[in-house]
């Protein structure tokens, strides 16, 4: 379901400590928590429950805890979190009726399937504060806000600009084509084109996104309507020639023209593999590792392109939205503290500059400085003149997706055929991909 070190079984109890109060500071604060939520007798002492699948947080978490505690003495915030079997405890916590007050999930589909134990964030400050697709993504079927955006988000391909000069590719490819040629020329010089984490069931999502929005395109719908119809067995691969050979021929090229092992590469790998010149392209991956790699090399020069995923040109498109979302438990005894509390992050100023500057991602709220990162910048130069890609992802539920990522190993792995792999995705499909 989460994107990093899903291999890794890591379940942390971070408490904050007890910090003196700037007194002098706190009303304006105060008035920075919001209005929608009712706010708790500031001397009762009062603890909030996190429970969440996402480590490469941790320190940007408990930075906001910290100054959280400066604004509201009272409040002590436990952070757990677990990235291995983070869904099983979950279902098994809220199925104990011990469900966290805040929680993680993935969004889009599953807005809706945790909905019962979210509380309506729809006329909170916090909703306001959100920018209008992550917005989007927070919102349920029946048009309710029933999530908080960990972060924005950017899917794309990630190549090194050094290594494409080195081979003189002088443009990023955006046809499959173009694609081939990059490769050759790529390989004439030595060089491994993609890096690769498919041991990773989550990344291939990423990947496959992109050729979902192209087949929409083509068929004239919006992707949401074609995975609806995928869902309802209403439209099967061949019908959409970009899924049923594309696809898989650029899954194929990645593999022939990739680092040795896929199915043993993990994202740490990957990252690795692309920080230390490996390899020039990184697919299934996004904005989320640009720290990880500049911190192995931190004179690499990052690009990002969309997906090549067919003959026209306009299908390559970077896609950006909001894939991951924290919700309040509706039922929490501290439900008001815990709204004031996300109120303030969404709305204050130290919430504004805590995304870019402290978590340095993407900020999935209005009027809030991108991080200083090459990333978001170049995004922000792409969203200029090109249209971002639809966030297909968010029309499935996860379950679908883990199943397919566990299909397409078994193809690259060779134990089962492309049409095999295809007439199981389509099942998978119609009975994993929604919570109707």
């Amino acid at each position: 379901m989460f994107k990093k070190w899903m291999g890794l079984s890591l379940s942390l109890v971070l408490i904050a400590g007890i910090l003196a109060a700037c007194g002098g500071n706190n009303a304006a604060n105060d008035n920075a928590a919001g209005e929608g939520a009712a706010e708790g007798d500031a001397s009762k002492p009062v603890t909030i429950n996190m429970f969440t699948a996402s480590p490469e947080y941790t320190d940007a978490f408990n930075a906001y805890i910290a100054e959280y505690k400066k604004v509201k003495p009272n409040v002590t915030i436990n952070l757990e979190i677990m990235q291995a079997d983070y869904n099983t405890v979950l279902k098994s916590r809220i199925a104990a009726g011990s469900t966290p007050d805040v929680f993680q999930t993935t969004a889009g589909g599953d807005i809706d399937t945790f909905a019962e134990y979210s509380a309506d964030l729809t006329n909170e400050p916090l909703a306001a504060a959100m920018t209008d697709a992550v917005r989007a993504n927070m919102t349920s079927a029946d048009g309710k806000v029933l999530g908080l955006p960990v972060k924005g988000n950017l899917f794309t391909l990630i190549y090194n600009k050094q290594l494409f000069e080195e081979a003189g590719i002088t443009e990023a490819p955006k046809t499959l084509a173009e694609l081939d040629d990059a490769i050759a020329k790529l390989e004439a010089k030595g060089i491994t084109p993609f890096a690769n984490a498919y041991k990773e069931w989550w990344v291939w999502k990423h990947v496959f996104q992109h050729f979902v929005n192209a087949a929409a395109q083509d068929a004239g719908i919006d992707a949401k309507t074609l995975v609806a119809n995928f869902v309802a067995g209403e439209t099967t691969f061949a019908d959409h020639p970009v899924l049923n050979d594309n696809f898989f021929k650029f899954v194929d090229t990645t593999v022939e023209h990739g680092t040795d092992k896929p199915l043993e590469r993990d994202s740490n790998a990957e990252v690795s593999d692309f920080a230390s010149g490996k390899a020039a392209i990184m697919t299934g991956k996004g904005a989320w590792d640009e720290e990880a790699i500049k911190k192995i090399n931190p004179d690499i020069q990052i690009g990002i392109m969309g997906y090549p995923v067919s003959d026209k040109a306009e299908q390559s498109q970077i896609i950006t939205g909001a894939d991951q979302a924290l919700r309040i438990n509706k039922d929490s005894a501290v439900v008001n503290e815990t709204i004031e509390f996300f109120n303030w992050l969404y709305t204050s100023d130290y919430g504004k500059n805590w995304f870019s500057g402290v978590a340095k991602v993407i900020p999935p709220i209005k009027d809030a400085p991108l991080p200083d990162l090459d990333m978001p910048k170049q995004m922000d130069e792409i969203l200029k003149t090109e249209p971002s890609g639809d966030l297909s992802i968010n029309y499935s539920l996860d379950t679908f997706h883990q199943k397919f990522g566990e299909l397409m190993q078994a193809y690259i792995g060779g134990t089962k055929s492309k049409d095999a792999v295809i007439k199981e995705i389509q099942t998978a499909w119609i009975q994993l991909g929604s919570n109707q």
